[in-house]
């Protein structure tokens, strides 16, 4: 009876263990990282320029964060009085896989006035996966922008980095409270 008992009680946890498979901390997907010279030669390909103020915004990044593990190409538009809106759109890319389509969206408040159009390139840290993307990132802006300047900052939620590296044409400086809310469609509600 005891040996009965003993059984069925292995037999249901098998059971159970069949129907939730257990994760294992190596069956987390990992990907390739992308070295310094690989995001330096990304980077002014997208840019179409070898401009010194590009390579010391990656040397920093780089140093403070390491190799990122994915890289988004896009361009974005925004503005503020005040209040502002950011859109986005580009292509996150894992190194050795195909590009996905991903736009991102967001407010700001703070003391931020101006406007801008600008190419983002945009470093990815520790993303375990595509769909871990979608959701709001939020940060602390402060950034001045002129026409010509490349500014960047860092977004972080739930262990994950981004640092967007922008270059365009506007005016918009100041510190603003924001966030970026990615989405695999567009979306034109910026919460």
């Amino acid at each position: 009876m005891k040996h009965t008992f003993l059984r069925s009680i292995v037999l249901v946890s098998g059971l159970v263990l069949l129907g939730h498979p257990v994760r294992s901390a190596d069956s987390t997907p990992t990907h390739e990282t992308y070295s310094d010279d690989e995001v330096v030669k990304q980077a002014n390909d997208f840019f179409a320029t070898g401009a010194k103020d590009l390579a010391d915004v990656l040397a920093k990044v780089l140093k403070e964060k390491g190799h990122p593990v994915a890289i988004i190409k896009g361009e974005e538009a925004g503005g503020a009085i005040a209040v502002g809106v950011r859109y986005g759109h580009g292509e996150l890319v894992f190194k050795g896989a195909p590009a996905s389509t991903v736009y991102w969206q967001g407010p700001s408040l703070g003391f931020d006035i101006g406007g801008n159009a600008v190419k983002t390139f945009i470093l990815v840290y520790d993303l375990p996966n595509t769909q871990a993307l979608f959701k709001r990132f939020p940060g602390v802006e402060g950034s001045l922008y002129f026409v010509g300047g490349f500014g960047v900052n860092y977004v972080q939620r739930d262990g994950i980095a981004l640092a967007p590296v922008r270059f365009g044409v506007g005016w918009r400086q100041g510190v603003a409270v924001s966030y970026m809310n990615f989405s695999p469609k567009k979306r034109y509600n910026p919460f």
